[in-house]
């Protein structure tokens, strides 16, 4: 099971393997695991910067911690000769630490171990979190890793279940890195399940979507083939990112594209990012050819808070790609942030829509990385109906979505999600995809693995497999050959008799509100109506009473213009009160059930 056991020193070659007895590294690395391929940067790079970590209390502009390959090798195999300890390859170990390097340092040592990984975040701030709970329920890990900040709050989660004996617990940062001792290696010619990623969709019991080594190495090469043209990377190249590593974005970006493609990343914590938008945008301009992405309202956030004088003396030309990805993109926040750096040299090319999910590891679609960002216009009655007509820009009735250019990277088809069938040019339908991008299934479901990774066509075209397809939940058309996205399929409003999208929706009111917005559909005697939950910043008590009826005259008037669509309840909300995923997706389901028990406190109570 374990290779010859060996006194590790600081050279990555002495802990009983070489890179000659590791599986072979060719430029090919999609048959490759990543702690072989960790092996590779540590014995080609070894002083070479790997991660870069700015601590949150100085926002990204001050002491920096950095960990070099050999370093960062070195530790994993510290770590995973602890874990060992607590059982064997194919146990899990869950991460509950905060954003930093040890984080790093728990996923590849649980990696080199050879157990499957779980990325999970701390619980913050004393409360229970019952996504984390779940996670923990569902993985059943023999081991938490942590920090020793963080490990009040995660003893609190190493219970039994099922009849199974506690987990343990390994504070990370604690371990004698430089101790001489004698570890054992892990075979890994043969890469199955790297780790679990729990979803943060809007249902309460998220599902581990189990990801392979494999899956990793494909998604990351096709992303830089889609954006760079090359998998092999100018040295220059720099990732820039600040998403948490527990979400499949800031996990593939931030920690997993710089082992595979050999190149530093340079990383800050959410909280640094929602402190001071602008330190982002400061690291992009200070490293040249950077790779970065964010979901939507990062864009917006760093558009709106980021001053002229946070930029001073900063030149944004190199940034080479900024992806825009987890959430709909909306093409009025991109053309905001453009324009708002613009004077700093951003150009208009760098921000790409992109389009992916947990289940395809990540990444499924963008457009050609040399275009702006480009939008069509769509009939919204013949939306409504199903079908995708475009129109003039100036159209009465119309709504504008961002495209994601022609699929190039995997297989996309549109399909009728109640019979299977693909759907002609222009008819709005389900997105299935399939490739190597797609993970393994979801962990311990297979019932659901199968409905939802085994999906068949029913009779194919010629040239499209039968199957097996991934179904991912998700509305969208070919138009032109361009891939459009609606929504989630199971967000779908249906008031009046026709289809509404509520991205569409909760875009009109956000262009008003500036907040966030959610959509819902609510049962009314016979028929559904449109309730929309509205943020708005509350202003002095002698004027919220002018403020809310003003917002609320503005809101039902544009919906009504824009959709056809008569609002049905309005409810105006301070910032915070709309329930989000640990990325920042509306929770529109919770939205539905804290409506009907009446839990959202009203701003607009006398309106």
């Amino acid at each position: 099971m374990f290779g010859r056991p060996r006194e590790m020193s600081r050279n990555p070659h002495s802990a009983g393997h070489t890179l000659s007895e590791e599986v072979a590294l060719d430029m090919s690395m999609t048959d490759v695991s990543l702690p072989a391929l960790l092996l590779r940067r540590a014995t080609e790079t070894p002083d070479a910067p790997a991660y870069i970590f700015m601590d949150p209390e100085v926002t990204g502009t001050g002491e920096a911690e950095t960990l070099t390959w050999s370093q960062l090798y070195r530790k994993s195999l510290v770590l995973a000769d602890e874990l060992r300890l607590h059982g064997a390859p194919g146990d899990r170990a869950a991460i509950m630490a905060p954003q930093g390097l040890d984080y790093i340092v728990s996923f590849l040592g649980a990696l080199q171990a050879g157990f499957i990984a779980v990325p999970l975040s701390v619980p913050q701030f004393g409360v229970h979190d019952q996504r984390v709970a779940s996670a923990l329920e569902d993985s059943m890990p023999v081991v938490l890793l942590t920090t020793s900040a963080a490990v009040g709050d995660v003893h609190k989660y190493a219970t039994g279940h099922a009849g199974r004996p506690a987990p343990g617990v390994i504070e990370v940062d604690l371990l004698d890195f430089d101790e001489t001792r004698v570890v054992a290696t892990t075979d890994h010619s043969r890469p199955g399940a790297a780790y679990l990623q729990y979803t943060s969709g809007s249902t309460r019991t998220p599902a581990g979507v189990v990801v392979s080594h494999r899956n990793v190495t494909q998604n990351v090469e096709q992303v830089m083939q889609d954006y760079f043209g090359t998998t092999t990377l100018p040295e220059a190249t720099t990732v820039v990112s600040w998403l948490p590593f527990f979400h499949d974005l800031g996990l593939v970006m931030g920690v997993c594209s710089p082992l595979v493609t050999g190149r530093k990343a340079v990383l800050l914590s959410p909280l640094a990012f929602l402190l001071k938008p602008a330190c982002w945008v400061q690291l992009m301009a200070k490293h040249p050819h950077c790779f970065s992405g964010a979901p939507n309202f990062a864009f917006e956030l760093a558009a709106r808070r980021t001053s002229d004088a946070d930029m001073e003396g900063l030149d944004l030309s190199r940034v080479h790609v900024i992806l825009s990805g987890a959430e709909r993109v909306h093409s009025a926040t991109v053309n905001r942030f453009i324009d708002r750096f613009a004077k700093f040299g951003l150009k208009d090319r760098v921000v790409q829509p992109s389009y992916g999910l947990a289940e395809a590891t990540l990444y499924v679609a963008t457009p050609d990385v040399n275009d702006p960002v480009r939008t069509a216009h769509f009939d919204l009655e013949r939306l409504a109906a199903g079908v995708a007509q475009r129109c003039e820009a100036g159209h009465d009735a119309s709504t504008e979505l961002v495209t994601y250019g022609p699929p190039r990277a995997y297989p996309v088809r549109i399909i009728d999600p109640e019979t299977g069938i693909e759907k002609p040019e222009g008819s709005i339908g389900e997105i299935w995809v399939r490739g190597d991008n797609v993970a393994l299934g979801y962990w311990h479901k297979p019932e659901l693995t199968n409905r939802m990774f085994g999906a068949q066509i029913t009779q194919p075209s010629p040239g499209t497999p039968a199957g097996p397809w991934l179904r991912t939940g998700d509305l969208g058309v070919l138009s032109e050959g361009e891939l459009f996205i609606m929504g989630r399929l199971k967000d779908l409003l249906i008031v009046d008799g026709r289809n509404h999208y509520p991205d569409d929706i909760e875009s009109t009111i956000r262009e008003i509100t500036g907040g966030r917005v959610a959509a819902i559909a609510v049962d009314r005697d016979t028929s559904e109506n449109l309730v929309a939950i509205v943020e708005v910043k509350p202003v002095r008590d002698n004027e919220q009473d002018s403020q809310m009826n003003s917002v609320s005259r503005a809101v039902k008037s544009a919906i009504w213009k824009e959709h056809n669509l008569r609002v049905g309840d309005l409810v105006l909300v301070s910032p915070g009160s709309i329930p989000i995923t640990t990325s920042g997706k509306i929770r529109r389901s919770s939205c539905a059930d804290l409506y009907r028990d009446g839990e959202f406190n009203r701003l607009d109570i006398a309106v």
